[in-house]
């Protein structure tokens, strides 16, 4: 059977919906390449719009050199957050909805006004945001121990999973973001740390990217969206049972629960 947009969206929305992990699909269709993959994302938020879900805004991934590197992908990617991944407050980890969650502590933007690319930069992407928050991302790949190559986890969504927003929202301009670090604790113990530069050296940077990557698609960031600005620590498991925080110096702390 021969691959193409529509049958490449099935086979991921289907594998999140039986929580069924698969192997990457270029190794089915090695022609898939970077806007055919956009293509294949888009087609999934389609559907996800047509089942009932929202846009609430966007978010990158792999905008950490280092996890580039341990995931084998040359370049950060954009994806779409739905309410469909929303994670109320004090809510474990909806294991029966995911293969293998795993937590990453985010820098959140939420946005003041409207951000369209191409040309932004960092300085124009930040004078946009209206507040900045702590939040974790749960990614959750469809593809089996997270193998894949940049264009696979880009039809993917990027490993959308689930996403929890911090309550303390700071003003972009009362902030040192380079420097807004992080401290991640799995089941009480310190797991990692880093600081806001791991995020393209600084968020603005990757807020600008996602901007002009949209930009070149014809979309924009619209007011009021949330951009999740990708992680700044690599992501640790959530298995049942287990617990992660995330202290932020200025952004408060979040606690998960693995359910």
């Amino acid at each position: 059977m021969s691959w193409d947009i529509a049958r490449a969206a099935t086979v991921l929305l289907e594998a999140e919906d039986n929580r069924t992990e698969r192997g990457p699909i270029t190794d089915e269709w090695p022609g898939l390449g970077l806007d055919t993959a956009y293509r294949v994302q888009d087609e999934t938020l389609r559907r996800r719009l047509d089942r009932g879900e929202h846009i609430v805004g966007v978010k990158l991934g792999l905008t950490s050199r280092a996890k580039q590197e341990r995931m084998g992908v040359a370049a950060p990617l954009t994806a779409w957050l739905t309410d469909g991944m929303l994670l109320p407050a004090g809510a474990p980890v909806p294991q029966q909805r995911l293969i293998h969650p795993r937590a990453e502590p985010e820098i959140v933007f939420v946005m003041k006004n409207r951000l369209a690319g191409p040309g932004v930069t960092a300085a124009t992407a930040l004078a946009a945001v209206g507040s900045v928050h702590g939040g974790i991302e749960v990614i959750d790949s469809r593809y089996r121990d997270f193998r894949f190559t940049l264009p696979d986890v880009v039809a993917d969504n990027a490993s959308s999973g689930r996403f929890l927003t911090g309550p303390v929202g700071v003003p972009p301009e009362k902030l040192d973001l380079a420097m807004e670090a992080c401290l991640v604790e799995v089941d009480g113990q310190v797991a990692d740390s880093a600081t806001g530069a791991a995020v393209q050296g600084h968020p603005a940077e990757a807020l600008a990217l996602a901007a002009n990557d949209l930009g070149r698609r014809g979309l924009a960031i619209e007011p009021g969206w949330i951009v999740l600005t990708g992680g700044m620590t690599d992501a640790v498991p959530v298995p049942p049972g287990s617990t992660v925080a995330v202290h932020f110096t200025h952004l408060g702390s979040l606690h998960l629960t693995g359910g």
